[in-house]
């Protein structure tokens, strides 16, 4: 397998997600200079090209992108053009796309025909180099291709690969709009806590770190997670009266309609954006 370390990325787009992915492969040493970003907005050029040590273009050309990946980090308005533009230069380069909701026949279509595409759907915490991605790869796509894939997009943190395309819509329901149902979650906690008693920054700093720990436990334990919850649960204590009253507004319910709405978004967000001509 080619190292990752000699792998040439060129990013199409220079936004957050194309920053936080260039910041992970930084902190794992990778040769900076083996990567370009392709962005018409020339005033980040020196800030990404000082702050990253990446090489940059204001325009899709052949030398720019003599890559083995190219990974596409635009706004999905943006992809049919961008990748209309693409087409004529594309070789043999293993396309990444991390655009939400564009489906792999409609980029497909887009770039007169290419199959040699990974599809992405990664999350927010991906800044911090914490997120996760849930990834498919078009039969098309090599065993080394898809190695190289995984690696780089390990740089913002996991990666879940799927068999199936058409999860990646159950995928942005849970990974991907769940950090706003979690920041939704200490958003309402912290309200509680100051309805007891407490200031606003001791009942913040109280819910940001119950979820982070609880997280930190959960990931790093083989103990179930509902065993994990009856192991914080006394019977007749205060955990239990707490969880009854969730129970009674039918938690598990709101979750799953929460989810199944987002679902169903992304599937129709997908229909849309790839009817485009």
């Amino acid at each position: 397998m080619q190292s990752l370390s000699a792998t040439r990325i060129a990013f199409i787009g220079g936004g957050n997600m194309a920053q936080a992915l260039m910041t992970g492969l930084q902190q794992r040493a990778f040769n900076m200079q083996n990567i370009t970003v392709v962005d018409p907005d020339t005033a980040k050029h020196p800030h990404l090209q000082t702050t990253l040590g990446i090489n940059t273009s204001a325009s899709l050309t052949a030398e720019s992108l003599a890559v083995d990946i190219i990974v596409l980090a635009v706004k999905p308005q943006q992809l049919q053009s961008v990748a209309q533009a693409l087409a004529p230069l594309l070789q043999s380069q293993l396309v990444v796309s991390v655009a939400a909701g564009i489906r792999t026949a409609d980029l497909g279509r887009w770039l007169n025909g290419y199959q040699t595409m990974v599809r992405t759907m990664p999350n927010t915490p991906a800044q911090i180099q914490a997120g996760i991605t849930g990834a498919y790869a078009m039969p098309a796509v090599s065993a080394t291709q898809r190695e190289l894939a995984d690696a780089v997009l390990q740089a913002a943190g996991e990666v879940v690969w799927l068999d199936d395309e058409v999860q990646l819509d159950a995928v942005t329901a849970i990974s991907g709009s769940g950090p706003a149902y979690v920041f939704l979650m200490i958003e309402a906690l912290t309200a509680a806590g100051v309805e007891l008693g407490l200031s606003e920054a001791q009942s913040l700093k109280l819910s940001l770190a119950t979820f982070k720990g609880a997280s930190l436990l959960a990931a790093g334990s083989s103990t179930p997670i509902a065993t994990l919850r009856e192991q914080v649960t006394s019977k007749g204590g205060t955990t239990e009266q707490g969880l009854l009253s969730m129970r009674q507004h039918d938690i598990h319910g709101m979750m799953q309609d929460a989810a199944a709405q987002a679902a169903r978004r992304a599937k129709e967000l997908g229909d849309q954006l790839g009817a485009q001509a």
